[in-house]
Parts: structure tokens; sequence; C-alpha cells
């Protein structure tokens, strides 16, 4: 395995790239903002879930297929964009309904857990980007390349539970001020719902 040092290396480079402003973070970001920190701890799980995928199809190889296949990496990432326009309709949807408290759909975690998968899952960006760094902390001569791939996935995925966990817990502190007012929960849901277009947008514009 990896000695210490380059684990050490390794987990500072997640943490800092797990804090970038991206599709991921945004999105618990929006949802801790919305529905509670409970519920943006449920999507971070979903969206360490769909890493979990991301390493396998490193370690596995399959990774290769979305950097080769440009229509392979396309129907993913159309997917992904068409998913990420359902949930900013719901977004306005929810926002246009606040006055009939009857109206206004919960999300129960589970929900949210396989919004998180099925969000990260879809973007082949990752599968590329994990292809192109985790390797980078490997060393043949240390053992089982592919165990060690996996090792760095799981650390990656630590790293980004603790950053998505402590994004969830504040923005859901600052969401409870929100939600006091019908008003500003409405404004907080067109909100969400711009965000959620304009990364639908970008993912469909996004090039290998």
């Amino acid at each position: 395995m990896p000695d210490f040092d380059t684990l050490l290396i390794f987990i500072t480079a997640s943490i800092a790239l797990a804090l970038v402003p991206g599709p991921d973070n945004i999105f618990v970001l929006t949802q801790s903002m919305s529905k509670g920190a409970k519920s943006g701890i449920a999507t971070t799980l979903g969206l360490c879930t769909g890493l979990i995928v991301h390493t396998t199809a490193v370690a596995l190889g399959i990774a290769v297929i979305f950097q080769t296949s440009l229509l392979a990496f396309n129907l993913l990432k159309y997917i992904g964009a068409l998913y990420l326009l359902y949930l900013a309709y719901l977004s306005f949807k929810d926002s246009s309904s606040l006055h009939v408290k009857a109206n206004k759909k919960d999300y129960t975690y589970m929900q949210l857990y396989k919004r998180g998968i099925f969000m990260n899952v879809t973007n082949p960006k990752v599968s590329i980007f994990f292809l192109a760094f985790l390797p980078q902390f490997t060393d043949a001569s240390k053992g089982n390349v592919t165990f060690q791939i996996f090792l760095l996935g799981f650390l990656f995925i630590l790293s980004a539970l603790v950053v998505f966990g402590s994004i969830s817990v504040l923005a859901g502190k600052i969401g409870e001020w929100f939600n006091r007012s019908q008003k500003a929960n409405m404004i907080l849901n067109r909100i969400a719902g711009t965000i959620f277009g304009a990364l639908a947008v970008k993912l469909a514009f996004t090039q290998r």
C-alpha cells in the first residue's frame, strides 16, 4: 500500500478538492438549506455511494470507456443533465405552491439518498477525474494496484463525507432561518431551481 506521506498528501488534496465549489457540494448546500441538515447528510451519503461506483469503475478499468467512447460519455452526461432539469422543475414547483401547505411535498431521506447516487453516477466527468487522479498515488512496487485504487477511493470518500457533512450542518442552520419565512423559503427554492438549471446546462455542454 502507499506510504504514510503519500496518503497524507492524498487526503489533503482530497479535502481541498471537496471544498472547491462544484455540482456535488452545491447540491448538498441547496438541499441542506431548503430541507435541513439531515436531508443534506442523506444526500451526501448518496453522493458518496456514487463515488464507490466511480472508484470501482476505475479499479476495474471500466472508466476508460467514458474516456475513449464519445457516445457513452454523451449518453451518461445527457441523462445527468435531464435529471438536474427535473430537480430544477421540482424546486420551482415547490416554491410556487408554498402558500398551500398541503401541496408542499416532503421528500424522505431515502429519496434524497437515491437522488445523490443518481446525480453522482450520471456525471461521467467524475469517472474520468478519478481515472486521472487516483493512479497518481499508486505504486506497483508496493502491492496490488487494484487494492491501492480501492483504498484511495475509500479515503477520498471519507474526505468528502467530512467536508459535505460539515456543509450540511452549516447550511442547515442557515436554512432554519429561511424556513421561518414563507417568502424566504420561496426565494430559496427558486435559487435552488436556478442552480440546478445552471448545473444541467453546464453538464450538457461538458466536453471530455
